[in-house]
């Protein structure tokens, strides 16, 4: 059950450069589905699927964003950088775990309560040099013996729930959704290519894993799974954002406004082609911000045809990001329908 999937992928934690908790989940659902699996030097987890000649690239990357400890003052406060894209005001207020050498333990990310801000305060931009975490331990010496030391990785604390229809929230569907919908196309692929699908790290931080991951594989074409902003809620102009949730999965024609990716055409076609043929609902975005793994991967070895293949996520970045469970489903219906076949007029 894809849901039930998901679930177990969002709840679990790996920040960029500290993936392996996600590995151990994708290796355990895809072993029986693949011929080959390896992780490799980077730490992206690697699976083939033998067949022919055309080789296909699907990617995801299953880091999140986060925290990671710079510090530990002498009432065992502990200050943090951010890992990844972090809008600083979904941060206040938030529980986290620090993942420390004697396993996880709770803290909140406090900061001045609003009780004691001036007016001047109030004014100003939360910054994240206002936040600290409170593990409820009195010193720093209390904190060493919790097992928590600089260097450890942080997360948020939060599981997926389920809201109204076929709507879910939680974190980390950034990208764990796309990591779902790879390992589901897996489960159900009917194709005589041989399919590399590539479960990428530290994307959050520079699309790293995606970049070696591609070069080492020479892929004849490539196809991003990830989450993109819609504009279906206050806030946003539908015409900066113009698809919405439920209105199905999301082909992109172009992200950061060409500065990252120009879709190859080809690619884009196989796409919806492959989803009209099967009367799948699908919808085109032609994106101002954000960028996927397939930004990288079409400039490795000479130029990679590249396409990503998105869903519509709210709140992204931030501990409710919520998406629609048709949408995926969807998505998931249009991957294992295209990769029956072949682009057209492919050399």
């Amino acid at each position: 059950m894809v849901l039930e999937l998901l679930r177990r992928l969002s709840d679990a934690h790996g920040l960029s450069g500290h993936e392996q908790n996600i590995v151990e989940i994708i290796r355990a659902e895809i072993t029986p589905y693949v011929d080959e699996i390896k992780v490799d030097s980077m730490g992206n987890l690697i699976a083939v699927k033998k067949g022919s000649d055309f080789k296909v690239m699907l990617a995801a990357h299953m880091d999140e964003i986060g925290c990671m400890v710079q510090y530990i003052d002498e009432r065992g406060f502990i200050r943090f950088v951010t890992i990844g894209g972090w809008f600083t005001p979904a941060l206040y207020a938030q529980r986290v775990i620090i993942h420390g050498k004697k396993g996880p333990v709770i803290g909140v990310l406090g900061g001045k309560p609003p009780h004691m801000m001036t007016d001047e305060d109030k004014k100003k931009s939360l910054k994240q040099d206002d936040l600290f975490i409170d593990v409820g331990a009195a010193s720093a010496e209390e904190v060493a013996g919790l097992g928590i030391e600089i260097g450890c990785p942080i997360t948020i604390d939060r599981e997926l729930k389920e809201l109204a229809g076929t709507r879910v929230t939680g974190k980390a569907f950034d990208d764990r959704v796309g990591v779902a919908m790879i390992i589901e196309t897996l489960k159900h692929l009917e194709t005589d290519h041989t399919l590399y699908a590539v479960f990428t790290v530290q994307e959050e931080v520079g699309l790293k894993g995606a970049k070696t991951s591609a070069y080492s594989i020479k892929p004849d074409c490539a196809i991003a799974i990830d989450v993109t902003i819609p504009g279906d809620h206050p806030g946003i102009d539908k015409k900066d954002a113009s698809i919405e949730m439920g209105k199905g999965p999301v082909v992109i024609l172009v992200s950061a406004s060409g500065r990252g990716l120009l879709s190859d055409q080809k690619m884009v076609q196989w796409l919806r082609e492959s989803a009209d043929s099967a009367g799948i609902s699908y919808q085109i975005e032609v994106g101002t911000g954000g960028n996927t793994d397939a930004t990288i991967i079409h400039l490795e070895q000479g130029g990679i045809p590249s396409v990503p293949f998105s869903i519509p996520a709210r709140y992204i970045h931030s501990p409710v990001e919520v998406v629609d469970m048709q949408d995926i489903r969807d998505g998931i219906r249009i991957l294992t329908e295209a990769l029956k076949s072949k682009p057209e007029n492919w050399e």
